[in-house]
């Protein structure tokens, strides 16, 4: 199985399985990523309590690809992998969300900060 952005770049497959024959244990193959989303979705996928184990590891330093391991305990590894994806989106939206509106008040509040787009150096 893989997911692709176009027809020409795979960006996740499942790896061949080594002794799980069922959907509950899976590795996934994530291309062209890192730590920042591999840290970032173990996190929220073992915030699911149908999870017994999620790691992920990166094969080489050179290589851009992420392992991603998942067990659960009775749920298709895929459908959790899924599930970590969308809150994962849903947190980095809020992120963003915030940030903006913060940048928007300290505009507002601060409002002779906007001509200086780019603030002298100090001198020392």
């Amino acid at each position: 199985m893989t997911a692709t952005v176009d027809s020409k770049t795979r960006q996740v497959e499942i790896a061949p399985t080594d002794n799980c024959e069922d959907e509950t244990c899976k590795t996934f193959v994530l291309h062209n990523e890192d730590h920042t989303l591999g840290n970032a979705l173990r996190y929220m996928i073992m915030k699911n309590p149908q999870v017994d184990l999620c790691g992920y590891s990166v094969p080489h330093p050179s290589e851009k690809k992420i392992n991603l391991r998942i067990q659960t305990r009775g749920t298709s590894a895929t459908d959790v992998l899924k599930q970590g994806l969308s809150e994962l989106t849903t947190v980095c939206d809020h992120i963003l969300t915030t940030f903006e509106t913060s940048v928007v008040y300290y505009k507002e509040m601060n409002p002779s900060s906007e001509s200086k787009e780019h603030p002298e150096p100090m001198d020392t």
